[in-house]
C-alpha cells in the first residue's frame, strides 16, 4: 500500500511540477519532479523482497509500457512521454538522437529488431535519419541518473505549494506527529498513518538530531553559568542514549529518498550512518535468531535421521535373517523335491513289480495278452518300438527266470513278412542252484480266439548255444522262431488271432 501511495504521489507531483505549454524548456527536471521519481523508484525497491526482483526488460511476448497518463491531473507534455509506448516515462533513457524511452521499451525494441531505428526520428523527418538514430543498448544514457546527480549538487528549495502536492492528495490534509522535530510530511489520516509506519527510522533520526541540538544548547548555557551542569542536560544525555538504542525493524530501508519525506533542507550523513548501523545490527540480530531456529531444526532433523538410520539398520539385519531363512527353506524344498522324485521312481518300480507279480507264473506256463496290436505293429514298422518284452515268469517257484520277446514286423529272415517270436533266459535269484545249460523243451502258441485253429511251434534248446547258458548279464541273447506267423495270416477273416485289437500268446515249458 505504501508503494502504491508513493507511486501516486510521485506521478501526481511529476504532472503538477511539469512546466506548462510554452514555458522555458529546461534540460533537467525540477527538484520536486526528481524527488518524486526517486521516491517512486525507492518505494518500488523497498516493496520488492530479495526474491522478487523484477527483470530489467519484459518478456519477449509481453509489450512494454510506462506509467499510464491517466494518473496525472493534467495532460503531461510530450517530453515526459515514452517515444515508444506514449505513456509516462518509467526508468527514462535518452538516446543519441535526443528522444526518450522507457528502459523496458528500449530493451524490447533492441531485442526484437535487427536494425532498430528511433521511431520519432522516422515520424519527424525520415530524410534526416543518421547514425545517431540507430538504437542499441550501449548507445543510451539514463536521464534519471543525470537528473538525480544534478539534484545532489544543486541546492533547490521546494515551494510550499509543491510540499502540499507531495502527499499526492487534494483537500484537507493533516501533518505528521513528528512535525515538531522537523518532519514536513502532510496528507490524509490514512496517508499519515502509512507514512508513520514506513518512516520510523527517519523519525528516530529527526528526534536524535533534536536531542543533540537541545544538548548543544544546554551545554552552551552551562558554560555561560561558569561550568554549572544542570540536571536537565543529564536527562538529555540519557534520552539521547535511549533513542540511539532504539531497535528499528529490519524490514525498513533507510535511504535518501525516505529521508526526503521529512528532511528537506539539511543532510546529516553522520546521523544517517548511525541509523544504518542500527538497521544493520537489527538485521544481524534477526539473522542470528533465525540461525538459532534453523540450528534447532537441523538438530531435530539430525535426530530423526539417526533414528531412521537405526531403523534402516534394523530392517537390513532382519532382511538378512529373513534371506538366510528363505535360503534354508529353499534348500530344504530342493531336498524334499529330490526325495519325492526318488520316491516316485521307487513307487513306479513297485508298481511295475506288482504288475509283473500279478502276471508272473511259477509253473512254466505263461499267457501273454498284447493290446493295441495295430498301433504296436505300426510302431514296429516305423522303428519306433521294434520289439516287445513280456513280463518275466518262472519254471518253478525257485526255478529258471525267463521271458518272451516278439517282433510284430519280424526280425532277421522274417522281417517285414512274418511275426518273429523268441525265448529269453534271464538272470534269476536262484541260478546258482539250477543245472546249466537250460535244456527244457519250449512250445509257442498263438491262440485263435474263436478256438478253431491255434498256431503252434516248438523247439529244443541248443545246449552249445550261449543263449541257454547261465546268464552273466540281465538276460541272454534271444533264441526262437523268426518266421513264427506270416503277417498276411494275422488279419485273416477265417481266424480270430487278433480280436478287438488284442492277441494272446502262450508259452509252455516242459519241466519233466
Amino acid at each position: 500500500m505504501t508503494t502504491a501511495l508513493l507511486r501516486g504521489c510521485a506521478v501526481a507531483l511529476w504532472c503538477r511540477c511539469a512546466p506548462s505549454q510554452g514555458s522555458e524548456q529546461h534540460p533537467f527536471l525540477s527538484p520536486a519532479l526528481l524527488f518524486a521519481s526517486s521516491s517512486l523508484q525507492m518505494a518500488e525497491k523497498a516493496s520488492s523482497g530479495p526474491q522478487d526482483i523484477p527483470s530489467s526488460s519484459p518478456d519477449e511476448n509481453e509489450f512494454p509500457f510506462g506509467y499510464p497518463t491517466s494518473i496525472c491531473e493534467d495532460v503531461p507534455q510530450q517530453k515526459y512521454l515514452c517515444s515508444n509506448c506514449n505513456n509516462v516515462l518509467k526508468k527514462a533513457l535518452q538516446t543519441l538522437c535526443g528522444h526518450r524511452y522507457c528502459s523496458a521499451c528500449l530493451s524490447w525494441i533492441v531485442r526484437n529488431n535487427k536494425n532498430p531505428v528511433c521511431q520519432k526520428c522516422k515520424e519527424e523527418d525520415p530524410s534526416t535519419l543518421s547514425e545517431g538514430s540507430l538504437l542499441a543498448e550501449e548507445r543510451k544514457h539514463s536521464c534519471e541518473g543525470n537528473l538525480y546527480r544534478e539534484q545532489k549538487h544543486v541546492q533547490a528549495e521546494t515551494p510550499s505549494n509543491e510540499k502540499q502536492n507531495h502527499s499526492g492528495l487534494s483537500g484537507s490534509t493533516d501533518g505528521c506527529r513528528f512535525s515538531e522535530v522537523g518532519c514536513s510530511f502532510g496528507g490524509s489520516k490514512e496517508v499519515i498513518k502509512e507514512h508513520e509506519k514506513a518512516a520510523v527510522g527517519t523519525h528516530m533520526l529527526l528526534l536524535l538530531q533534536y536531542v543533540k541540538q537541545l544538548k548543544a544548547n544546554l551545554s552552551t548555557a552551562s558554560k555561560g553559568a561558569n561550568g554549572f551542569i544542570p540536571q536537565t542536560e543529564l536527562n538529555v544525555n540519557g534520552a539521547e542514549k535511549s533513542i540511539s538504542d532504539l531497535c528499528i525493524p529490519g524490514s525498513l530501508q533507510i535511504n535518501g529518498d525516505l529521508e526526503a519525506d521529512c528532511l528537506t533542507r539539511t543532510s546529516v550523513p553522520r546521523d544517517e550512518s548511525i541509523v544504518q548501523q542500527l538497521v544493520r545490527e537489527k538485521v544481524i540480530s534477526e539473522l542470528e535468531n533465525k540461525l538459532h531456529v534453523f540450528e534447532n531444526i537441523v538438530a531435530v532433523l539430525n535426530k530423526e535421521v539417526e533414528a531412521s538410520n537405526l531403523e534402516i539398520t534394523a530392517f537390513r539385519r532382519q532382511s538378512e535373517l529373513d534371506q538366510n531363512i528363505i535360503r534354508g527353506l529353499e534348500l530344504k524344498i530342493a531336498e524334499l523335491h529330490c526325495c519325492l522324485t526318488q520316491k516316485d521312481a521307487g513307487l513306479s518300480r513297485l508298481h511295475k513289480s506288482l504288475l509283473f507279480s500279478e502276471q508272473t507264473s511259477y509253473d512254466g506256463v505263461f499267457l501273454w495278452k498284447i493290446t493295441d496290436v495295430s498301433q504296436k505293429l505300426q510302431d514296429s514298422v516305423t522303428g519306433r518300438a521294434v520289439s516287445l518284452y513280456s513280463p518275466a515268469f518262472y519254471t518253478a517257484k525257485y526255478g529258471y527266470k525267463v521271458c518272451l520277446r516278439i517282433y510284430l514286423n519280424g526280425d532277421g529272415m522274417g522281417k517285414g513278412t512274418h511275426i518273429s517270436l523268441f525265448f529269453v533266459v534271464m538272470k534269476g535269484d536262484y541260478d546258482a542252484l539250477l543245472p546249466w545249460p537250460f535244456r527244457h523243451k519250449v512250445t509257442f502258441m498263438l491262440l485263435d480266439q474263436n478256438n478253431r485253429e491255434h498256431i503252434i511251434d516248438a523247439f529244443r534248446p541248443d545246449l552249445a548255444s550261449a543263449s541257454f547258458q547261465r546268464p552273466v548279464h540281465d538276460m541272454n541273447v534271444a533264441s526262437g522262431c523268426p518266421t513264427f506267423l506270416p503277417l498276411t495270416k494275422l488279419q485273416s477273416p477265417k481266424h480270430a488271432y487278433v480280436k478287438e485289437d488284442t492277441l494272446f500268446l502262450k508259452c509252455i515249458i516242459d519241466t519233466n
